[in-house]
């Protein structure tokens, strides 16, 4: 999508954010075409620039960033800035005079002293949303914390509910409650622009706005159907592996020769995977005849299907349950599953500007949203331009 027109063309964003979930909103914002402008540290930059091995050093030598800053920084710029002097103070304070959206990182009021706080910012500039990204949010008795994923997913609850039943309670294997907040805060403020923007008589039209978002809160709110088994049901959600809390049989089995998952959503298909297992009888079990006795009956039920799959090679059943419309997959590690035929049918590794980076998942008119320059060297872009 970088020689066509992108929905947020023309939107200015300074990025005031560092590590992940701000910096993945500004860069989602960058592939939707917004101009995005990253304020850094001198010398040091983002943290992430040096979270590796592996690093990225390019074609001059002149930058030595590792590999996770440019899975979260593409199609921005960079400047470098002391906040601590008056000078960079000025010169954020330039930025933003100019910005449609400033996202900022900071402890709740970490920025007052700066006179680039929320209030100070939305005082002088009464059309600018400024979206603030903390562990805990703006309000509650958390709210002076510094957050951190990991830490997030175990208070949020993300960890109780990862892992086998015998096992130590699991985070995720990417920072979950960072991308989800980077994403939601990107939802909100795209409705902030257009809230701000409409025509009409609404209380926010040609204002902005202070968005909200914390980590915790993301964290909680995607806990989605195991909050509510919790809140209807009573029962406190517990780890169950590959198991799903409201189907069965929806997990991994095991085959002779590795792993496959089956996702049986409904009882015709549980009766297609019983015939390819050949023990048509277990589907009219009235212990399996239906889901919920099913999930009732999990304990008895896995046992003769784990013996028949392991009879199988995982490419084998995989070809059988697809062939008899059962829900099915493998079990990928990351190079297969940049292999794997439909990913490189949707181009879902990028190459910009020769740096090797991850698509997101937006397609408009058949072209994907990608931004036309990759993640920036520190302090190479001249903001004189929004003057």
């Amino acid at each position: 999508m970088t020689d066509t027109p992108r929905p947020l063309a023309g939107l200015r964003v300074l990025e005031l954010a560092r590590i992940l979930a701000g910096p993945w909103a500004g860069q989602l914002l960058a592939d939707l075409g917004a101009d995005v402008i990253k304020v850094e540290r001198p010398g040091a930059g983002d943290d992430t620039r040096h979270w590796g091995p592996p690093f990225v050093t390019d074609a001059n030598g002149a930058d030595r960033s590792a590999a996770y800053y440019h899975a979260c920084n593409r199609g921005k710029r960079s400047v470098a800035v002391d906040l601590a002097t008056p000078e960079g103070q000025a010169r954020v304070a330039a930025l933003a005079a100019g910005a449609d959206v400033v996202i900022e990182n900071y402890k709740v009021g970490g920025l007052v002293r700066y006179g680039l706080d929320p209030a100070t910012l939305r005082a002088r500039h009464p059309r600018l949303i400024v979206c603030s990204i903390t562990g805990f949010g703006q309000t509650g008795p958390y709210a002076a914390r510094a957050g951190y994923d990991f830490i997030v997913q175990g208070m949020g609850g993300m960890m109780s509910i990862t892992g086998e039943p015998d096992g130590a309670p699991q985070k995720t294997g990417v920072a979950t409650a960072d991308l989800f907040t980077g994403v939601y805060a990107t939802v909100a403020i795209l409705a902030a622009v257009r809230a701000r923007d409409a025509a009409g008589d609404g209380s926010w039209s040609g204002s902005g706005t202070h968005i909200d978002m914390a980590l915790l809160d993301t964290q909680v709110s995607v806990l989605a159907n195991q909050a509510l088994n919790w809140m209807v049901g009573g029962s406190v959600p517990r780890r169950m592996g590959n198991g799903h809390p409201n189907l069965a049989p929806y997990q991994s089995f095991p085959t002779s020769d590795g792993d496959l998952i089956v996702a049986v959503g409904n009882d015709r298909q549980f009766a297609r995977l019983c015939a390819v297992l050949a023990i048509p009888a277990l589907a009219e079990d009235v212990r399996f005849a239906t889901n919920p006795a099913r999930v009732a009956n999990r304990a008895a039920l896995l046992p003769p299907l784990i013996e028949r799959t392991l009879g199988w090679t995982s490419a084998a059943l995989l070809a059988a349950l697809e062939a008899a419309g059962v829900p099915v997959g493998p079990v990928n590690r990351i190079d297969e599953v940049f292999a794997d035929p439909q990913v490189v049918a949707r181009g879902m590794r990028l190459a910009v500007e020769g740096m090797s980076g991850l698509a997101a998942p937006i397609v408009y008119d058949g072209v994907r949203a990608v931004a036309g320059r990759a993640s920036p060297r520190l302090g190479e872009h001249d903001e004189a331009d929004w003057a």
